[in-house]
């Protein structure tokens, strides 16, 4: 599968090391607003790990030029259903995720299922705890904000459950759900050890995006792939 890499930083490189281990032909990395502009068309899949910023101002440009797109970028909750209009728009494929990682949208899951059955007990107070390396731009993180949201949607409540998050070191990424009462508490915790799997889930999404079409949430694509079919 031939692959365009929009995006030369930390994971960019990373996810080069992970295409190579899959035998894909990296055609080009991309790392100007000016070297996509003179990139031409191509039916290659273009995985983009940028900045927030950036995204936001070239997602026109990157349903125009590929067939298919994966976004690992965070930050640009404000103007999903523009993105998502417009990649409709174009007949552009498009997988999209707070985070790639498959340990962390099993966590995801493990946090839908928990706060399901929470919900009918209105003494358990939920949070959500991020860290990360002090690097790290957008605060709280996607996956903490995602994370928050399937809470939320279990689990009503008049005051909205709370992030806190930590910027310091060199931290991967710790990402932890919790359910507190008077008597007890449960917690589900995922902890990154590198960013391996976050690029090793990036280029699974595009093997799957290639073969299969269409837009996707990447933990809705997981659970097309994998789950629904045990």
């Amino acid at each position: 599968m031939n692959i365009v890499l929009t995006g030369y930083g930390k994971m960019g490189k990373v996810i080069e090391g992970i295409l190579m281990k899959r035998n894909h032909n990296l055609l080009k990395t991309i790392d100007s607003e000016k070297e996509l502009a003179e990139f031409p068309s191509s039916d290659a899949v273009c995985i983009d790990f940028t900045t927030p910023e950036a995204f936001k101002a070239n997602y026109k440009t990157l349903a125009d030029k590929f067939s298919s797109v994966v976004v690992g970028t965070t930050g640009w909750d404000d103007i999903k259903s523009e993105v998502i209009d417009y990649f409709k728009k174009n007949n552009t494929n498009l997988v999209y995720a707070t985070n790639f990682s498959l340990g962390v949208n099993i966590f995801f899951e493990a946090v839908d299922f928990i706060s399901g059955l929470i919900s009918e007990h209105a003494d358990y107070d939920p949070y959500v705890i991020e860290l990360h390396h002090k690097e790290k731009l957008d605060i709280p993180s996607g996956t903490a904000i995602t994370t928050k949201k399937i809470i939320d949607k279990n689990i009503k409540k008049e005051k909205e459950t709370e992030i806190s998050s930590v910027r310091t070191g060199f931290i991967k990424g710790i990402h932890e759900a919790g359910f507190e009462s008077e008597y007890d508490k449960i917690s589900i915790r995922h902890e990154a050890y590198s960013r391996e799997g976050f690029a090793l889930g990036a280029v699974i999404a595009a093997e799957w995006i290639a073969e299969t079409g269409g837009i996707w949430d990447f933990r809705e694509m997981l659970k097309s792939k994998i789950i629904n079919k045990k």
